[in-house]
């Protein structure tokens, strides 16, 4: 039996691509955000994927409009809303609603680079990701990333597959002790709260191959 809590964390091309918005129905424009995306690059290279920093390509356009705007209010709110981070919150800071939208949508138009699962992490993780613990009340991951890791656009939950591991494993370490906290309901925190490093280390290197 699988638990039905919901396990959140922390991806092709059209033109326009839908993003959240107050309203639901702005858009972002891809060919402004690629231009605009220039001063992105020194961190996240051109194509959006760069080790150290988190692979924004392929990633749900809701899901990075929403992380955009939760770094501008972890600025403006003095730390105590949305999400802290001294970098991308002073380049959040000078960015327009629609700026983030034209960003969003140009990183979420391009194809996510695949990774791998070491093979010594399959068994356990499978296991952990497709079922929870149980007896520890661990959720299952795919309530709300899916089987396959892509994740929820409509619900903003991120697309996990094929992300590094070390970035996974730093959000799921931020989110166990509370240094993150912009995730809805705390749902995330609710779960990582009870993954041992063990646990977290086994997750993290299981969803690079999960696709």
């Amino acid at each position: 039996m699988k638990l039905s809590l919901v396990f959140t964390i922390l991806a092709g091309i059209a033109t326009p691509v839908l993003a959240a918005s107050p309203t639901e129905t702005a858009v972002g424009d891809i060919e402004a955000g690629k231009l605009k995306a220039a001063s992105c690059a020194a961190c996240h290279n051109e194509q959006g994927e760069a080790g150290g920093f988190p692979k924004l390509e392929g990633q749900h356009a809701s899901y990075l409009y929403k992380q955009l705007q939760d770094f501008k209010l972890g600025m403006t709110g003095g730390g105590a809303e949305g999400r802290a981070n001294a970098v991308m919150g002073g380049m959040a800071m000078p960015l327009s609603d629609q700026d983030m939208l034209d960003l969003s949508a140009y990183y979420a138009s391009l194809t996510m680079s695949p990774n791998t699962t070491p093979e010594e992490v399959v068994e356990r993780g499978q296991a952990l990701y497709m079922g929870g613990d149980i007896e520890r009340g661990i959720a299952a991951c795919t309530a709300c990333h899916g089987p396959r890791g892509v994740g929820q656009s409509l619900a903003k939950f991120p697309r996990v597959s094929s992300q590094y591991a070390g970035y996974i494993d730093s959000q799921l370490r931020a989110f166990r002790s509370g240094e993150r906290a912009n995730d809805p309901n705390g749902m995330m925190r609710d779960v990582a709260m009870k993954l041992s490093d063990e646990d977290i280390e086994i997750l993290s290197k299981y969803l690079g191959g999960l696709h």
